[in-house]
């Protein structure tokens, strides 16, 4: 019995270990965003809790607000291979996933070969998701779930680690191809980027229209992520959370007891928004400096990670009620 609660001790200490050398790491990360991204924080928060918990991130935001510039200077602090796609309705699933080719050797034998696409990136970014067409932004569904893709009948394994940082533009509907509910659910946050305060607007004015601007640093690398990425996972997770989430979760769907529920939303989260929440949290916790999530973490996420994984009834959309309104209403409840 010694011997276990000795070993025990030890493996503890190594994790509290490992969580300090990657509490310095995600700092010189959160400066190094900060930089060159002014008046963000908590959007800069919840993409990099995306990208801790081994997760994809849907950006919604008006033009200007620096979407691309986040994930650009993201990709450049991460050490990550990042690329970008523009999603116009003329482009083809060979566009993003690549194509086989036919080619002749010396001898005259001819064989296919396969050219990757852009997807084949550890950070990608798809600009303007919803102006492709459903057939193409269905070619992302298997790579963001499964981490591969499948040209011609054959697997083709995608980098390690590989995120996808989608954006969309909530004014234009013209042109534009609604995410299916299927691929909204593989997104592990929706995260809303809002205009800045004035005196972040100030400083931007200041420190982007001189003669030098400000560039991004590389302090990490895409080994000492996916480290971090499994420590996350490994972090305990209190029994308060466990039950705060599955209160939460279950209150958003309708049936299960919730009047408020029945009455305005048309569907709810199913489990994959419970892991959503359990690994954010862990990743938040860490992100400030805790060993531990705690019910506050999943309050303050319950808005990113439920928001694209619900459906109001007409009946509330006509009394001009929105998602974030019923979210915030049950995480009141079970405060």
């Amino acid at each position: 019995m010694s011997v276990l609660i000795k070993e025990t001790a030890i493996a503890e200490q190594d994790m509290i270990a490992e969580a300090e050398r990657a509490l310095a790491d995600i700092s010189k990360v959160r400066d190094g965003v900060g930089r060159v991204i002014f008046g963000q924080e908590s959007v800069i928060e919840r993409a990099l809790v995306a990208l801790l918990a081994g997760g994809h991130a849907l950006l919604m935001g008006v033009p200007g607000l620096a979407k691309t510039k986040l994930v650009e200077t993201l990709g450049v602090v991460l050490g990550l291979d990042s690329r970008r796609i523009q999603f116009t309705p003329d482009l083809m699933p060979s566009d993003i996933l690549g194509s086989e080719v036919l080619e002749q050797d010396e001898n005259g034998r001819r064989s296919f070969r396969f050219i990757p696409g852009p997807i084949f990136a550890q950070l990608l970014m798809a600009d303007e998701i919803n102006r492709a067409s459903p057939r193409t932004q269905s070619a992302l569904l298997q790579s963001m779930q499964e981490y591969h893709v499948t040209v011609a009948g054959a697997r083709h394994d995608l980098p390690s680690p590989f995120h996808v940082l989608a954006t969309q533009n909530p004014l234009e509907q013209e042109g534009t191809y609604p995410l299916p509910e299927a691929q909204l659910d593989r997104f592990l946050m929706q995260i809303d980027i809002l205009y800045p305060d004035i005196e972040a607007e100030r400083r931007i004015l200041l420190e982007t229209t001189g003669v030098e601007d400000a560039t991004p640093q590389n302090v990490l690398d895409p080994a000492r992520l996916k480290a971090v990425q499994l420590l996350i996972r490994r972090m305990p997770v209190p029994e308060s959370v466990v039950e705060a989430i599955l209160a939460l979760v279950r209150s958003a769907r309708p049936g299960q007891g919730n009047a408020d529920t029945d009455k305005h939303v048309a569907w709810g989260p199913g489990p994959r928004a419970s892991q959503a929440l359990t690994l954010c949290a862990r990743a938040r916790a860490l992100y400030e400096g805790r060993l531990a999530p705690s019910v506050d973490d999943v309050r303050a996420l319950a808005e990113p990670v439920l928001q694209h994984r619900m459906a109001l009834t007409f009946a509330a959309r006509a009394e001009g009620m929105n998602v974030r309104d019923v979210i915030a209403r049950l995480v009141k409840a079970q405060g």
